[in-house]
């Protein structure tokens, strides 16, 4: 049996996102998107503030963009923030994209275009959600 996060306690969730937030999140800034890292950056605006964040995420190349998983559901700050932009850029293995078309997807839909390892992750963590990206230099090929 697996539990994902969106399935825990509030209380617990909220423990684990603040912690994320203060602790984990700033550290792992310090190497997102860098070349022989596994987490990438994702800069995106503030839909309220209009100020410029940067979140760590996990993210797999896939033929015409990203899969990134959601973990921690939908309504976190970073995925509305994108949602309503229509665009970010993704810091990955030392390069940056610009990503645009964000779609919330279910697990079904992106589980075949996935790494093998990856795929046995996300699959164990019980991860239901992923953004759906799409590289936006490949929207003129279309």
């Amino acid at each position: 049996m697996t539990l994902a996060p969106g399935t825990w306690p509030a209380p617990l969730l909220n423990a684990v996102r603040t912690s994320n937030r203060y602790l984990l999140n700033p550290l792992m800034l310090r190497l997102a998107g860098r070349k022989n890292w596994y987490a990438a950056a994702i800069e995106h605006t503030g839909r309220r503030s209009g100020k410029a964040y940067t979140a760590p995420v996990v993210a797999e190349r896939i033929d015409d963009g990203f899969v990134i998983p959601l973990p921690y559901g939908t309504k976190v700050d970073w995925l509305q923030n994108i949602l309503a932009a229509g665009r970010a850029n993704i810091s990955v293995h030392g390069e940056t994209f610009d990503v645009v078309r964000p779609d919330i997807v279910d697990a079904e839909s992106v589980v075949p275009l996935l790494s093998a390892p990856r795929r046995r992750t996300f699959q164990r963590a019980g991860i239901e959600k992923f953004l759906r990206v799409k590289l936006s230099a490949t929207l003129s090929d279309n």
